[in-house]
């Protein structure tokens, strides 16, 4: 059962003055939990060594996905040693999506963020527009639908993300059978508008917008509500790879996480289709304040997705409140009183 997605990682050198810029303009203010410790079982992607590091995951209550914001502290992030162009393989953009395009692109203009181009519409008709947060990771403003609670602010979670290919066939089989994309709302070549803004964008390239609305299950599925995942494939040019020579937490998007239930059948799911689990907790893990089982796999250029299985979750923390979801019947949402709760701890 896939309720959503749970979180995007983002590899940041301070972490809490990222905290602060997404709290500030994207509404990423709700903690689900903060922890300083070890990254003890990402050994493939951190070197063969445990490395200590200082972590946030937080929401925006109005519905969609997370952030979990990440940061080294055993050692200096790298950057990419290239700039990133559009189609390099793995996570480009994120897609944060929002109920007034407009009203947000103005205030992002107000404010002096770096918007890169115009207002425009993507190949499904859909208003949108890119921007750089300080720290160098592109992020698109988008049209969203599916939303958990009005508020002042017209811009919600994460939506989904852009994702590099280098076979577009390959990578759309293993977004549609490992994580159930199997809505394709466009799929066209050429060159894009939209995209000649950004670095790179004026290249050909095969670009296919995958979504999934029905069918979500699990305890967290209204406040994650719909997602997309976009592929590109560069026509003209042989892709980099954008975390290629850097370890998983180094600056930019590091993951794409999906929160499911049923590890063990998503497991079996992913080694029957040539997509064995590179990184399984196993058993439920500590993550502070809240636990879980997790897992990796590799899609078929590399890009990282993890598996979240939440068996603890605080609700509210002032009093000690937490959830343990595995005394909850699987697949059943959460009534919207005890989510809306999660925002009693928002942070200012």
């Amino acid at each position: 059962m896939i309720a959503g997605i749970q979180q995007i990682g983002i590899g940041n050198k301070n972490v809490h003055e990222t905290w602060r810029w997404y709290r500030k303009n994207l509404g990423f203010d709700v903690p689900v939990f903060e922890e300083a410790a070890e990254a003890k079982l990402m050994l493939p992607y951190t070197g063969g060594e445990p490395r200590s590091r200082h972590a946030v995951l937080a929401l925006n209550m109005r519905g969609g996905g997370g952030l979990e914001i990440w940061q080294y502290t055993c050692r200096i992030p790298q950057a990419a040693a290239f700039q990133p162009l559009v189609g390099d393989t793995g996570i480009y953009i994120m897609k944060i999506k929002s109920d007034d395009v407009a009203s947000m692109h103005r205030t992002f203009l107000n404010n002096g963020e770096e918007i890169l181009g115009e207002l425009s519409k993507n190949p499904a008709g859909q208003q949108h527009f890119f921007l750089n947060d300080p720290y160098n990771n592109l992020i698109e403003v988008v049209e969203g639908n599916s939303w958990f609670a009005a508020g002042e602010r017209k811009i919600g979670g994460v939506l989904g993300c852009t994702i590099g290919v280098t076979n577009m066939d390959n990578s759309i089989a293993f977004y549609k059978e490992i994580l159930g994309c199997d809505t394709i709302v466009y799929d066209e070549t050429g060159n894009f508008k939209d995209l000649s803004d950004l670095p790179g964008g004026g290249y050909r390239f095969r670009r296919v917008l995958l979504r999934v609305g029905k069918n979500r299950q699990g305890a967290f599925s209204k406040l994650l509500g719909d997602y997309e995942i976009e592929l590109i494939e560069s026509l003209d040019r042989k892709p980099n790879k954008i975390f290629e020579d850097r370890f998983w937490g180094d600056l930019g998007y590091i993951h794409l996480c999906f929160d499911i239930w049923g590890m063990n059948s998503m497991k079996s799911l992913c080694e029957a289709k040539g997509y064995p689990f590179t990184v399984d907790s196993a058993n439920s893990f500590d993550m502070g304040e809240a636990a879980g089982r997790f897992s990796y796999v590799e899609d078929p250029d590399g890009t990282l997705i993890e598996f979240v299985e939440t068996h603890k979750i605080p609700i509210l923390k002032k009093i000690g409140w937490y959830l343990d979801l595995r005394k909850r019947e699987p697949g059943k949402p959460l009534p919207n009183w005890m989510l809306k709760a999660l925002g009693l701890n928002r942070v200012k």
